[in-house]
């Protein structure tokens, strides 16, 4: 009998995701991306072990107390990665119970080795599953999919079959009610903004986290405020938006790699005010991990949340949703050089020379 699924209070708001092949890479090496936008202002991440069951490493909810039952990424022993992103046009949850995607989640990644394996884990969970939700997966093979599931069905697409070897959900079902959900544009801005890298097969996790998630970039207006004078945008459909806490994209295996050589590059908190940190399966550096004084925070969340004080300075009436660009640029690009240098230490935390 399939286990029962605890319920989640924390919901989710909106988040931008893709999937990309090793032939759309500059390294080889599959990536699967998430952007992360919700209710929970900090995130951490912890690794798990648990007997009898698969080692991971995954983003949590930071809380008052520790808490590793809902993961909302993460890549485990066994070359396995997961993400998700809700879909607003999938029906309904039932209403006893609802976002169990972080649940569903941590046991996918004690559990499964494959795409397959978690396929046939969306097959044995118990009815209604509690998710509304686009799943994304990738394993040690270079194999990779979207899972677009509700309370009782899914629907798969394969990474194998996309045009480009890339997959992009934001919070819609392809297989939904069309044009129901959220995040037609910030699906637009990922297809504009990769395009030339997507063609050239040199798409990097650089080009998610420090290309997309600092990007004021507009594909129904064609507005960016790089490009711009002004000094002042409001946060409407960009990819970071206001309510983002994390940007974090697994780096899969080449061929016949070991999981040891799989990297999380994990930037939490307000991705414009953060940088990315690696994470391996074996070694999560302090500034990401839930070593707050009081409670289960990340240090680099939280100095990422003072930060975001100076990119929305107006309290007042609708100000919060006001961008300062000076101050958003001024912070993002002292964040992106830091973002650099982490990255420079890829080859040492596979253990290469």
């Amino acid at each position: 009998m399939a286990a029962a699924v605890a319920c989640s209070m924390i919901p989710a708001l909106a988040c931008t995701s893709a999937i990309i092949s090793a032939g759309a890479t500059a390294d080889g090496r599959p990536l699967l991306w998430k952007h992360r936008d919700t209710s929970a202002s900090n995130n951490f991440i912890s690794r798990v072990d648990r007997p009898g069951e698969i080692g991971y490493v995954a983003l949590f909810n930071g809380a008052p107390e520790l808490a590793l039952d809902e993961a909302w990424t993460g890549m485990n022993d066994a070359g396995f990665a997961i993400m998700n992103t809700v879909a607003y046009n999938l029906p309904e949850n039932a209403p006893d119970c609802i976002d169990r995607e972080g649940v569903v989640m941590a046991r996918a990644l004690a559990t499964c080795r494959t795409v397959d394996d978690f396929a046939a884990l969306l097959d044995t969970l118990p009815r209604p599953m509690g998710v509304r939700t686009c799943f994304g997966v990738i394993d040690a093979s270079g194999a990779g999919a979207y899972f677009e599931t509700d309370d009782y069905k899914y629907v798969r697409y394969d990474l194998a079959d996309a045009p480009g070897g890339v997959l992009i959900r934001t919070n819609y079902a392809y297989s939904g009610t069309p044009d129901e959900g959220k995040g037609y544009i910030r699906h637009d801005n990922v297809v504009h903004l990769l395009q030339s890298q997507i063609a050239t097969g040199s798409v990097t996790p650089a080009s998610l986290t420090e290309g997309l998630s600092r990007s004021l970039y507009n594909a129904r207006t064609g507005f960016d405020a790089d490009e711009s004078s002004e000094q002042w945008v409001v946060d409407q459909d960009f990819i970071p938006r206001r309510s983002s806490t994390a940007s974090i994209v697994v780096e899969g295996l080449k061929p016949g790699e070991d999981p040891s050589k799989m990297i999380m590059w994990s930037n939490v908190g307000y991705p414009p005010c953060s940088h990315v940190v690696g994470v391996t399966l074996t070694q999560v550096p302090e500034e990401v991990g839930p070593t707050a004084v009081e409670g289960a925070y990340s240090p680099l969340g939280l100095e990422a949340s003072f930060l975001m004080d100076e990119v929305f300075p107006i309290s007042r009436g609708s100000g919060e949703r006001y961008i300062s660009v000076e101050a958003f640029r001024a912070i993002s690009d002292n964040q992106y050089r830091k973002s650099l240098e982490e990255y420079a230490k890829g080859p040492a935390l596979r253990g290469e020379k």
